[in-house]
């Protein structure tokens, strides 16, 4: 059974029943937290049987990140991975921070920001390659990855506990029938189901209202990563650089930065993050990161250069006190799916690789002990008092201060806090986050148009051609994997109230809205999806669900 199928079903009813697989442990998801977990279930016992699903058509396809990580999960989960051949080559040599303003970029001495800011001994990569690099390691242990397999239905016995889960069925045409090419999905039966979807992940929704995990936490916040990978003129790269900004393009009261990361071979990531619970409608995530290209800092950097790659990606914001109950009978949520990403550091891969190491050695442990679709208790009591809880209970009220107070008071508020954590106590307590993302927005005729300028098509660009960039691709017939729930209310509300800012929250161009015989008609152009998940958080209605297409369906990101 499942709380919401995550495709339509056949309408016929001779479909075969699904085959079923037997492991000890299944784990949804090949990113660093699913991968880590699978890697410590082998260690710790070689005999244990381990699946990893990755909706992506290789391990890495839908992996997004900055990415600066830093390696205490590396060190933790392969001590000697340093003495080998990794992706993990460009060390963190320089390293700065500004706020910038629309014509000029004040420097912030690296020596007022609190100690856990610093990137010295992090290294700049691509972690679609270093899960790549990962899955290698998962593999020469004995771990089974199936690539190309989007997990679409949790499985549960009469009792209620997770037994596994349901690849989706592929081959199947949007009337709900099958065509030709149809295969039934698999079955994966697991003693223990680890979750490691990635933010807002799908199933992990599902589990989290099932269950009520989420009682007695704050909501959950996150935020929209865009990112572009470029080639760059070799006399303008400072290989190690890491520089972070915040303040223009946006204004005071909207949350969001930049990031600008030189790696080797004269490549340079780019990106921004603007905060999910941003007020006026009309404001577009994906023109802010176009027009901060064009601050006086940055844009000389591409001169002479060449975008080589586009992504973006949801990622959790809220925290410390967001954090879900993270087990329940037969299963848990690791990494993102969980929310561990230290929000300030804007990192998230280290406790996600620690999450997953957790989980596995709870899993391991109860395995051991002959038990299975029981709650793993013990890894839902261990990471507050783990690194991963050390880690985000010093950030706890970087966030919330900046919501309240906005960018400039609210930041320097923060970063008091995280000084006065880093002794030992905090002047603020844990502070709330308010409102979910969704409950944020301002109706259309309280707030002002944004005019942004047209791309040039050399420094900024397009919608369009930056999805063709991400090598996106969906099997056209299916059923839609973008499902609105009420059309009317989408129209009443979205559109006539909120102005259509789904038009412009989507960094993919999936949704326009249409004149059609006079009347505004809505549009879903699901083979540019990206899989970010910001429609599924961001729609003030919360009537967009995106659960997962055909298997291997999506972006298929390189060095990303």
């Amino acid at each position: 059974m499942t709380d919401q199928p995550a495709q339509d079903a056949p309408a016929r009813q001779d479909i075969p029943a699904r085959e079923a697989m037997e492991f000890d442990v299944v784990i949804v998801g090949a990113g660093p937290a699913g991968l880590a977990a699978a890697i410590r279930l082998k260690q710790l016992n070689p005999e244990q049987t381990v699946v990893v699903v990755e909706k992506g058509s290789e391990v890495g396809a839908h992996i997004l990140s900055g990415a600066v990580i830093d390696p205490v999960g590396l060190d933790k989960l392969l001590p000697e991975w340093r003495n080998e051949e990794t992706p993990i080559k460009t060390a963190v040599t320089d390293d700065r921070f500004y706020y910038l303003t629309e014509g000029g970029a004040l420097r912030l001495p690296n020596i007022l920001m609190p100690p856990l800011m610093g990137n010295h001994g992090n290294f700049i990569v691509s972690l679609g390659n270093v899960c790549r690099w990962l899955a290698t390691k998962a593999e020469a242990l004995g771990v089974e990855i199936y690539p190309g397999f989007a997990a679409s239905e949790v499985l549960f016995d009469d009792k209620g506990a997770v037994t596994g889960i349901a690849t989706g069925d592929m081959g199947i045409g949007k009337s709900g029938e099958p065509n030709a090419s149809f295969t039934r999905g698999m079955e994966l039966h697991a003693k223990y189901t680890l979750f490691a979807e990635g933010a807002r992940g799908n199933l992990g929704k599902q589990l989290i209202a099932k269950f009520g995990l989420g009682e007695g936490r704050e909501p959950q916040k996150f935020g929209l990563g865009l990112k572009e990978l470029w080639q760059i003129d070799p006399a303008k790269h400072k290989k190690g650089l890491v520089q972070h900004s915040f303040g223009w393009p946006l204004d005071g009261s909207t949350g969001g930065g930049s990031f600008l990361y030189h790696l080797d071979d004269n490549l340079v990531s780019v990106g921004f993050v603007l905060h999910l619970n941003y007020k006026n409608p009309y404001l577009s995530p994906f023109e802010e990161f176009q027009r901060f290209k064009t601050h006086p800092l940055v844009r000389d950097t591409f001169e002479g250069g060449k975008r080589l790659a586009y992504g973006a990606r949801a990622l959790t914001e809220g925290g410390y006190q967001s954090v879900p109950k993270v087990a329940f009978p037969g299963g848990a949520l690791i990494g993102c799916d969980a929310g561990f990403m230290n929000v300030p550091r804007i990192k998230g891969s280290h406790n996600a690789m620690l999450s997953g190491m957790l989980a596995a050695e709870a899993a391991s442990a109860a395995l051991a002990a002959g038990r299975g679709h029981d709650a793993l208790d013990d890894y839902d009591a261990a990471w507050r008092s783990s690194p991963i809880g050390k880690d985000l209970k010093k950030v706890r009220n970087a966030k919330p201060l900046w919501s309240k107070f906005g960018t400039m008071l609210g930041i320097m508020l923060g970063g008091f806090d995280m000084w006065t954590n880093t002794l030992g106590f905090s002047l603020f307590g844990t502070q709330s986050h308010g409102k979910p993302d969704y409950a944020t927005l301002k109706p259309a005729a309280e707030c002002k148009p944004i005019a942004y300028p047209k791309p040039d098509g050399k420094l900024t660009f397009d919608r369009l051609s930056s999805v063709f960039l991400s090598s996106t691709n969906h099997e056209e017939d299916q059923p839609p994997h973008l499902k609105v729930k009420d059309m009317a209310l989408q129209k009443s509300s979205e559109h006539d109230v909120f102005g259509g800012p789904s038009a412009r929250y989507c960094p993919a161009g999936v949704y326009e809205w249409i004149e059609e015989g006079g009347t505004p008609k809505f549009v879903i152009n699901a083979q540019n999806c990206v899989h970010c998940k910001t429609c599924d958080i961001k729609d003030p209605n919360q009537n967009i669900t995106w659960v997962p297409p055909e298997g291997s369906g999506g972006p298929n990101y390189s060095n990303m």
